[in-house]
């Protein structure tokens, strides 16, 4: 996946008469992915609320919350759809564990944090930064559904399961279609796209395009799938679109939050 983290140089000192000042700039991540010591190299907020270990931390409390309310309220509840087409991928492999699939995500996100390099380390205080602007971001994409309800009106609602089940759903669908259409989907569309001569940029573009047509295409799939209407699919287009980019922009986490929070913003409140 492609990295796009922000840059902020720094000079260690006077530069060397002639010398290329470019040379003596660092990257924060970087410096502090190395263990330098210094306090100006500190990662801030925008750099570490993308890393794969706090996206972890931040939506550990939506793994507890769909497994144990699923759990709680009985395996034959309805699960989310995401949720199930990754657990018959993990048995169609020979794996059937019931924990597994939660398991297989936190040690996803453990191994990209790996991969990336970045030090094992996260700081409370991003989490709670993370929460908030999870719940803007969830408000601007409310926004934009009531601008299309305004200029698109929607024909009739849907018939919802009590409060609980509504807030556990959220919480999967927050959780494991992100990890189903961004985190697995999207970087694997553009693999296959760029393969295709359709490299870098215009890969992830097609990707996300791509992605976001399945993602609302998922939705009508199922005995509980909804009734096929253009206007839902395509504000669900759109959405898939939005999670991509902040996905792409801003890290699993944001994505994943953000995604629960809207959910629960138009189902609860």
């Amino acid at each position: 996946m492609q990295s796009l983290g922000d840059e902020q140089p720094w000079s260690d000192g006077e530069p060397v008469a002639g010398a290329d000042p470019r040379a003596e700039t660092f990257d924060v991540a970087r410096a502090a992915r190395d263990g330098a010591g210094d306090p100006a190299a500190e990662v801030g907020y925008w750099a570490l609320s993308r890393t794969p270990l706090t996206s972890l931390v931040f939506t550990l409390p939506l793994v507890f919350a769909y497994e144990g309310g699923v759990l709680l309220l009985g395996r034959g509840t309805p699960r989310n759809g995401a949720d199930v087409w990754l657990r018959q991928a993990l048995d169609a492999a020979g794996f059937g564990s019931y924990f597994l699939l939660p398991l297989v995500t936190i040690l996803g996100l453990l191994a990209w944090h790996h991969v990336e390099h970045d030090r094992w380390r996260f700081r409370p205080a991003v989490l709670m930064g993370m929460a908030l602007e999870c719940l803007v971001l969830a408000a601007v994409l409310l926004g934009l559904a009531r601008l299309q309800d305004r200029l698109w009106p929607l024909q009739a609602g849907a018939v919802h399961p009590g409060l609980v089940a509504r807030v556990i759903g959220y919480c999967g669908a927050g959780l494991y279609e992100e990890v189903l259409f961004r985190l697995l989907m999207l970087p694997a569309a553009a693999w296959v796209l760029g393969r295709l001569r359709a490299d870098g940029e215009p890969a992830w573009g097609l990707a996300v395009v791509v992605s976001s047509l399945l993602f609302s295409a998922a939705h009508y799939v199922g005995p509980l799938g909804d009734t096929f209407a253009i206007y839902s699919f395509t504000f669900r287009f759109l959405a898939g679109v939005f999670f991509a980019v902040l996905l792409l922009v801003r890290g699993f986490g944001i994505a994943a939050g953000t995604h629960a929070a809207y959910d629960l913003l138009v189902g609860v409140l």
